[in-house]
């Protein structure tokens, strides 16, 4: 069968969709005055936030606890440069001191029927999302933080001997991959989730062995963490978060010999989305390259970090150019440009990440 464009898989950040942020509540009982009291000074503060346009409250009719705020913003990489700021992570605190759960969501807008509130407000770079992605109902996710220099052995090896849980989370949820990669002290967990993200987390993060692992991590991070104290690992999880902005792969035979590797670009400061968004515009054209080793790509961006997940096929140093994401005229300048790095352009050596452990789920009988 010949393989179309059409029937690649991509989902990207960059496409200059609107969004549309759900965040669903339950809070702990008594506390809906203190929460609304919280949202009032929030929605406040973020209506001067780049690339916001509106945002509603609502509280559900049914049960008092249960709540839901939407927002809708210009573009995606201008909700994530905000949701993933240090200021962002204080202006919610109040809000998550009232919270039992949340679940946020996120939607490009694809279609709208009628003149719904606060249209007539909008941008005028604010544009609906052209045509449905595909996708094979996988959630991509990733978490960056450091260890104390001196030690990376140690913590290498706690990570590739924790016990793998289980990958089948309920009816709908299930784990079927993750991969941790080191790149001198940094360390970059990446997991891929068939069905609820939060669901599948929350699993993992039940699990005995997973916890004396992430206990026995403890001693070396850089920022200190407490698991035992929901706000304390609520914080720290949202601090490491590294969200996906940018996938694309081909379809390929369940024979086919595909490996993993993890590439770090550090960008300069305040480059990072850039950065992102070249690299997303480099695997978009090679995907249109039947030829091409780089068979998907996946990257992830928070501030001004920048990691790559690719899976190649046949060596991975046969076509460095493509393997880098600087294939063509002057696209190495462009990388150096946006990067902390310069003067690595020809080499990946730089940027390789560690491989320290790749565990795929056993398929369903």
């Amino acid at each position: 069968m010949t393989t179309t464009l059409s029937e690649r898989v991509s989902q990207s950040a960059f496409d200059g969709s609107m969004l549309r942020v759900v965040l669903l509540m339950d809070l702990h009982e008594g506390t809906q005055q203190q929460f609304f009291e919280a949202y009032e000074q929030l929605r406040h503060d973020i209506a001067s936030v780049p690339g916001h346009i509106s945002d509603q409250l609502c509280q559900s009719f049914e049960n008092p606890s249960q709540w839901l705020i939407t927002s809708e913003w210009e573009s995606a990489p201008q909700y994530l440069a905000w949701v993933n700021s240090e200021h962002h992570a204080e202006q919610v605190k109040p809000l998550g001191a009232c919270a039992r759960a949340m679940r946020p969501l996120k939607f490009t807008v694809l279609r709208e029927t009628g003149r719904g509130y606060g249209q007539a407000d909008r941008p005028a770079t604010a544009r609906l999302q052209q045509t449905p992605r595909l996708g094979a109902g996988i959630v991509r996710h990733a978490l960056t933080f450091t260890v104390k220099p001196g030690s990376e052995k140690e913590v290498a090896s706690i990570l590739s001997s924790y016990t793998s849980p289980e990958a089948r989370v309920d009816d709908h949820t299930r784990l079927c991959r993750t991969s941790l990669f080191m790149h001198g002290n940094r360390v970059v967990r990446t997991v891929e989730v068939q069905g609820d993200l939060m669901t599948a987390l929350r699993h993992v993060s039940e699990q005995p062995g997973v916890r004396a692992a992430e206990e026995a991590l403890n001693p070396h991070l850089e920022k200190d963490r407490n698991l035992n104290d929901p706000e304390s690992a609520r914080m720290f999880f949202m601090r490491a978060a590294l969200p996906a902005v940018h996938h694309i792969a081909a379809p390929e035979p369940e024979s086919a010999e595909v490996q993993r590797h993890a590439l770090f670009y550090p960008a300069k400061p305040g480059c990072g989305a850039a950065l992102a968004k070249f690299l997303a515009r480099q695997d978009e054209a090679a995907a249109r390259n039947p030829g091409s080793p780089v068979r998907s790509s996946s990257i992830f961006q928070r501030d001004d970090i920048v990691v790559r997940l690719i899976d190649v096929r046949g060596p991975f140093d046969a076509e460095p150019d493509t393997t880098f994401g600087v294939s063509g005229p002057r696209k190495a300048a462009v990388l150096d440009r946006l990067t902390a790095r310069a003067g690595r352009r020809s080499s990946t050596a730089g940027h390789t990440m560690n491989l320290i452990t790749d565990r795929r789920a056993p398929a369903e009988s």
